[in-house]
């Protein structure tokens, strides 16, 4: 038969006698905490609790002589165990309690055969004070419950020697022991308190300023977002809105001049499009998230879609040779990502600062790494003045660089310019998407 579980309002406030056991007969470094703020103040607690230990030590030696006459060299050890049981209390506050109800005991011992008419016994006068700061630095680091176990097991242990052993003529300590224990326990049980609550609040002040800055990231995007919106987006449907009016604005044009405007404005949409992806992008609190009804998302370009955006640079009047080398499969999200945007700025690269030039672009599928080169040749004609900001080649670097791989760009020894790159298959911190049986 089974015995019915413990109901738990008592397990709460009890924690198991298991735990408290264990607690009790443990000798674990718990040390006192410093003060945060001033900083010269960290220490204060440390200096007065050395100070309370010799001031301890010194008091129960004149009170074995002056109060019981017990002379020798047993009440300097008695002295000398109270005082280090005060001092390993901010160290180690269980084992000094053990400490200092062992001295108390002694004392008892010491003391039973010289207590007069009206005299405490088993505590000396002076040693309720000075066990007092043992469960005062108890209570500040260990749970109620054990605290509670501890005050009980002392006045326990005092009780009983009353009982079995008190000496004629004495005064009961019981009632005092009671009275001092349990208010000093109240007490480091209210700092223990005050002290957890202060550090809930440094907890939750920390979480509240992430969010703060979470918020303000936030804000800033939807600013960015925006700004990007009202800037490019007006361009770019401009762009498109004249390149399908222009054909009708020229007489006779040819298929030619049809062929390009035509190319122009579907350029100029699917830029529109993928503005309006990057920013949604930015404008959602949980990108990439496809549960965000909110802000749904495309599929990024990877290098599938590699032979559209050589044929547009095509289009534009560059000659593009392409060769894929290894075995052709499919990567991560990241990599196939990267090595997209690494190729296609490389080719604006090269319609903005070399017209006329002839590129080859290279990719090779390792075992480990993928390695992507873009090379052209010397212009033919001069470059038109470029109004961009020179942070091509820097975001290149940035992709690969968040990757764990590695790009170099630079003049060919020949004439020409190019870009090469190494992406590891398995970057820092991915993971492999799965591969399927089917090559691309």
């Amino acid at each position: 038969m089974t015995e019915p579980p413990h109901p738990p309002l008592i397990d709460s406030l009890t924690g198991g006698a298991g735990g408290v056991l264990r607690e009790l007969f443990t000798l674990r470094r718990d040390p006192l905490p410093r003060l945060s703020r001033p900083r010269w103040l960290a220490r204060l607690p440390h200096v007065v609790v050395v100070y309370a230990a010799v001031f301890f030590a010194f008091m129960t030696t004149i009170q074995f002589g002056e109060h019981y006459d017990v002379g020798g060299e047993l009440p300097l050890v008695v002295s000398a165990m109270v005082g280090v049981s005060i001092v390993l209390a901010m160290f180690r506050p269980v084992a000094a309690w053990w400490l200092g109800l062992l001295a108390a005991a002694i004392t008892a011992v010491v003391i039973h055969d010289h207590v007069g008419q009206g005299q405490y016994w088993p505590w000396m006068p002076g040693g309720f004070i000075a066990f007092a700061p043992l469960i005062l630095l108890l209570a500040l680091r260990v749970p109620p419950r054990v605290t509670i176990a501890a005050v009980g097991i002392t006045l326990g242990l005092t009780g009983l020697a009353q009982l079995l052993a008190k000496p004629e003529h004495s005064t009961p300590g019981f009632f005092a022991a009671a009275l001092l224990f349990g208010f000093t326990a109240l007490l480091g049980y209210a700092l223990r308190a005050v002290r957890l609550t202060r550090g809930q609040l440094v907890v939750q002040e920390t979480l509240t300023e992430e969010e703060r800055a979470r918020r303000t990231l936030l804000e800033e995007r939807s600013r960015i977002a925006r700004e990007l919106h009202d800037v490019v987006a007006h361009h770019m449907s401009v762009i498109s809105i004249q390149a399908q009016v222009a054909p009708h604005l020229v007489e006779n044009p040819s298929e030619e001049l049809k062929e390009n405007l035509a190319g122009i404005r579907e350029n100029a949409l699917e830029a529109l499009t993928e503005l309006r992806r990057v920013l949604g992008v930015l404008r959602s609190e949980h990108p990439g998230d496809p549960s965000d009804p909110q802000h749904p998302h495309h599929p990024q370009p990877n290098l599938a879609d590699l032979e559209g955006l050589v044929d547009n640079v095509r289009g534009a009047g560059l000659s593009v040779t392409t060769e894929v080398s290894g075995l052709r499969r499919p990567l991560t999200p990241g990599i196939e990502l990267t090595a997209y945007r690494i190729v296609q700025e490389a080719l604006s690269n090269c319609l903005r600062h070399a017209p006329g030039s002839v590129v080859e672009v290279g990719i090779a599928y390792g075992p480990r790494e993928l390695h992507l080169c873009v090379a052209n040749t010397a212009p033919t004609r001069p470059a038109q003045p470029s109004p961009g900001a020179g942070h091509g080649l820097l975001g290149m670097r940035e992709r690969a660089g968040m990757l764990g791989g590695e790009l170099a760009a630079g003049p060919r020894p020949g004439g020409g310019y190019e870009v090469s790159a190494v992406l590891p298959m398995d970057p820092p911190g991915g993971s492999r998407s799965e591969t399927t049986k089917k090559d691309v």
